[in-house]
C-alpha cells in the first residue's frame, strides 16, 4: 500500500468518527438545520478517502484482491455511498450512526491485520457485473437491516412510554416503514437480478465451494420475497417486518462473508 492510500485511509476513518460524534451530540434547536450539511460533507470526505485507500490496497496490476477484509472494505463503501445518495431525498441521517462506524471498522481492520491477496485476474465482463450487482444488493439489504434496527428501537421506546433526543429525532414510524421497505424492494430487486446472473454466467453454482452460498443466497431471496408479499397481501409491518428483514439478512450475511471468514481467517485457505 502506498503513503498515499495509508493517509487516504486514515483520513477516511477520522472524518466516519467525526461525522457519527456529531450525529450522537444532541445540537441545539437552533443548529439542528446548520449542523446537517456538515455532517453530510465530513462523510463524502469520509467516502473520498476510503474509495482512495481502497484502490491502493485492492486494485493491483497482478488483478483485483478479494480477501475477506478488503471486500468487507468494498462492500462497506457501497453502503456508505448508497446512504449518502439515499440521504438527499429521504430522511435517514441517522442511519449514518451505523453505517459510518461500519466503515471505519472495516477499513482499521484492512490496515491493522492485512491479509493475504487473494487476486482474481482476467475477469469477464459478465463476471463483474454479477460481483458488482452482488455487492449493490447486500449492501441494500444491509442499509434495510440497519433501518429494521432502528424501527425496533423506536417502537420499544414508544411501547414502554420511553424516548430519547436521538429515537425523537427520528422520523415517524409510519414514516420509517415506508422507507424500510423501499429499501427491501430495492435490495430484493439488484438480488434477483445477481441469482439470476449467477445461473446465466457461473458454470456450476451448486459446486462444492459454491453450494451454501447458492442456498443461502436463495433462502435470503425467498425470505425477502415473502416479506414484501406479506407486505402487499397482508399489510405486514411492525415487528414483523423487523424480523423478516433480520432475519433475511442474516442468511444473505452469511451467504456472502461465512464462507469467506472461515476458509480465509480461520483455516488460512485461499
Amino acid at each position: 500500500m502506498s503513503n498515499l492510500s495509508h493517509l487516504s485511509t486514515i483520513a477516511a476513518i477520522v472524518s466516519y468518527l467525526a461525522a457519527t460524534i456529531l450525529l450522537l451530540r444532541k445540537p441545539a434547536p437552533a443548529r439542528v438545520s446548520r449542523r446537517r450539511p456538515l455532517i453530510l460533507a465530513i462523510a463524502w470526505l469520509g467516502i473520498l478517502g476510503h474509495a482512495t485507500g481502497l484502490a491502493g490496497f485492492m486494485f493491483t496490476p497482478q488483478g483485483i484482491d478479494l480477501s475477506f477484509l478488503s471486500t468487507a472494505a468494498l462492500v462497506s463503501l457501497t453502503i456508505g455511498v448508497l446512504f449518502l445518495l439515499a440521504t438527499l431525498g429521504r430522511p435517514v441521517d441517522k442511519l449514518g450512526v451505523a453505517v459510518f462506524p461500519l466503515a471505519a471498522t472495516t477499513l482499521w481492520l484492512r490496515l491493522s491485520f492485512p491479509s493475504e491477496v487473494h487476486l482474481q485476474r482476467n475477469l469477464s465482463m459478465p463476471m463483474e457485473i454479477h460481483i458488482l450487482v452482488s455487492i449493490i444488493a447486500f449492501s441494500l439489504l444491509n442499509i434495510a437491516a440497519l433501518q429494521a434496527i432502528l424501527l425496533a428501537i423506536q417502537d420499544w421506546q414508544l411501547h414502554h412510554k420511553k424516548s430519547n433526543w436521538f429515537v425523537r429525532s427520528l422520523p415517524p414510524l409510519q414514516t420509517m416503514e415506508t422507507l424500510l421497505f423501499q429499501m427491501i424492494g430495492a435490495g430484493f430487486l439488484f438480488l434477483s437480478i445477481s441469482l439470476l446472473s449467477g445461473f446465466l454466467f457461473i458454470e456450476d453454482l451448486f459446486a462444492q465451494h459454491l453450494v451454501h452460498k447458492t442456498v443461502l443466497s436463495i433462502l435470503s431471496w425467498g425470505v425477502f420475497g415473502m416479506l414484501l408479499g406479506g407486505r402487499w397481501c397482508y399489510g405486514w409491518r411492525g415487528r414483523t417486518a423487523i424480523r423478516w428483514t433480520l432475519g433475511g439478512f442474516a442468511a444473505l450475511l452469511l451467504a456472502y462473508f461465512g464462507s469467506k471468514l472461515v476458509l480465509e481467517i480461520i483455516l488460512r485457505r485461499v
